[in-house]
């Protein structure tokens, strides 16, 4: 029996994250290949959480540095052991390695953290990004451990082979995974004259997210509202924050909605989707869900980075408030750029994200990794040098932790 346990950050919630969704989708594809799938993690499972077991999928808790994980694996005895972000791998990583050292170990980034964190300390500091932080050697080092590590942005694989000098054979670009859009689907959607207001989503637990609804509040819309005076903008999204959801001002028309569980109601019925992300990693799950409904999206360059490849952006990408503004209010009145837009959405998910352009790659990546892991592991000698090392640093302090909440 083919086994994969996953080590999650938390349980997946795919409608309220879009590393939820991508999580899922990762699943899925184990899942076709007739894994048995095992999924734990230290968190909580939230009322959001997607039901795993509702896809037979074992979910188990588990607790950091804490013995009983080392008889739970040895029981389990999984031939991939997935981790959700480096943190887990730090975590548990080292447990694998003693206990199951032949299971195949895969690094799931979800996006770069020290990116991300990057960007964020730059931007609120105005100062230039400092990539070498010490996140980024945290990651770097969690990334040369694992076997291979899946990169969700061209962007991000460029960075790490180019910037860090990291070999390919480690690296797997993995970007969001769509089912095909058909012409039956598109045709229900609504039209550019059956369509109004503006609309942006995400989990408002995420700093990028935060940042740009407090901009949209503070610089954008007030600019929008002078050309466009009926305009409405509707945020939907999970874990607001009090200072968030003050933000509501129905005078304003800037509304606070919370979380929604109808997502293609909400995009399918705006005109267009505002993302001004002044930071962050990745590939943005709003601007794809926007591509997949047919909404027209305006962004940044961040937003923007690692979706459209060689293809025209499926909207407007713009930095500064003034031009973010304008741009929002142009696509807004012009059907010919917003058909010409939505056209190009479509095309984008149907050239980049198909689930079907990637599937069979991936799993002949697995199996080939699986197959000649010895050979792969020994090409890759720096990271058995962090594998020793690190195993026996955090070998140590997890047990000197163990001990102490005994006598605790």
């Amino acid at each position: 029996m083919k086994k994969l346990l996953v080590i999650g950050h938390t349980f997946p919630e795919p409608s309220t994250t879009a590393a939820g969704s991508r999580m899922m989708q990762i699943l899925k594809l184990f899942l076709e290949d007739e894994y048995h799938i095992t999924f734990a993690s230290t968190a909580a499972i939230s009322e959001k959480s997607e039901t795993l077991e509702y896809h037979f999928i074992q979910t188990v808790s588990i607790q950091l540095n804490d013995s009983s994980f080392d008889d739970f694996i040895l029981k389990l005895n999984p031939s991939i052991v997935l981790f959700d972000r480096y943190i887990t791998e730090e975590q548990f990583g080292w447990r694998i390695s003693e206990q199951c050292s032949n299971a195949l170990k895969i690094l799931d980034t979800e996006d770069l953290h020290f990116l991300r964190k990057a960007r964020e300390k730059a931007y609120k500091e105005g100062d230039d990004i400092n990539l070498f932080s010490e996140t980024a050697k945290r990651e770097v080092a969690s990334i040369y451990r694992c076997d291979v590590t899946l990169i969700i942005s061209e962007f991000e694989m460029e960075l790490l082979q180019n910037q860090f000098k990291i070999d390919e054979n480690i690296l797997f670009y993995l970007p969001f995974l769509e089912e095909p859009i058909t012409e039956e689907k598109i045709i229900t959607f609504p039209t550019f004259e059956e369509r109004s207001g503006f609309m942006t989503i995400g989990n408002l637990l995420h700093g990028p997210n935060i940042d740009s609804v407090k901009y949209l509040k503070k610089e954008i819309w007030p600019l929008i509202k002078q050309q466009m005076p009926n305009a409405i903008l509707t945020i939907y999204g999970n874990y607001a924050s009090q200072q968030i959801q003050e933000f509501h001002n129905e005078k304003e028309g800037f509304l606070i909605k919370g979380w929604t569980d109808n997502l293609e109601e909400v995009m399918t019925s705006s005109k267009i989707c505002l993302a001004p992300l002044r930071f962050g990693a990745g590939l943005k799950g709003k601007l794809l869900d926007a591509m997949k409904f047919g909404t027209p999206s305006v962004t940044t360059k961040v937003g923007a980075e690692g979706m459209q490849g060689d293809n025209p952006y499926p909207g407007i990408v713009a930095d500064s408030a003034d031009q973010i503004a304008n741009a929002a209010v142009q696509l807004y009145a012009s059907e010919e750029k917003w058909n010409e837009a939505q056209s190009l959405g479509f095309q984008i998910i149907i050239q980049r994200f198909q689930k079907s352009n990637f599937k069979n790659l991936f799993l002949k990546k697995i199996s080939d990794l699986k197959n000649n892991l010895l050979l792969h592991r020994n090409s890759n000698f720096t990271g058995q040098i962090l594998q020793h090392h690190s195993l026996k640093s955090t070998q140590y302090m997890s047990k000197w932790i163990e001990e102490k909440n005994k006598k605790s």
